[in-house]
């Protein structure tokens, strides 16, 4: 794919293409120097992640058919911002990850423990 390093040390794994997430859109949660938000972590997105992302402005269960964006339920894989995620965490709300679909950046900002705690199969 693009060569990107998982947070285990493998290949970047796809994480989702329906709906398609990623800063790139491609389906993989990599990132480079013009993603501010560091979307590097695959996310099964909850209900309970979702009313928390929605009350700290970043609604993403509403659908905004202008930036072709179809709006998540739970269940839905989705690239989540690093930090976004920390913050979930600390609340006690983080969704499961899959760690194989995880860029290794995501390891400046969240320990492999704390995701290892939280992992889902990537299946």
């Amino acid at each position: 794919m693009t060569g990107k390093t998982n947070v285990l040390g493998g290949p970047l794994a796809l994480c989702n293409c329906s709906p398609t997430t990623g800063f790139f859109r491609d389906g993989y949660c990599r990132t480079d120097d013009s993603d501010a938000g560091l979307h590097v972590v695959c996310a099964l997105v909850t209900d309970e992640f979702l009313a928390f992302t929605k009350a700290q402005g970043n609604d993403l269960s509403t659908p905004r058919p202008e930036f072709d964006f179809p709006g998540l339920a739970p269940g839905d894989r989705w690239c989540l911002c690093a930090q976004r995620w920390k913050e979930a965490w600390q609340a006690g709300c983080a969704p499961p990850v899959v760690l194989a679909s995880c860029e290794v950046s995501t390891l400046d900002i969240i320990p492999i423990d704390v995701l290892k705690q939280h992992a889902v199969d990537s299946h």
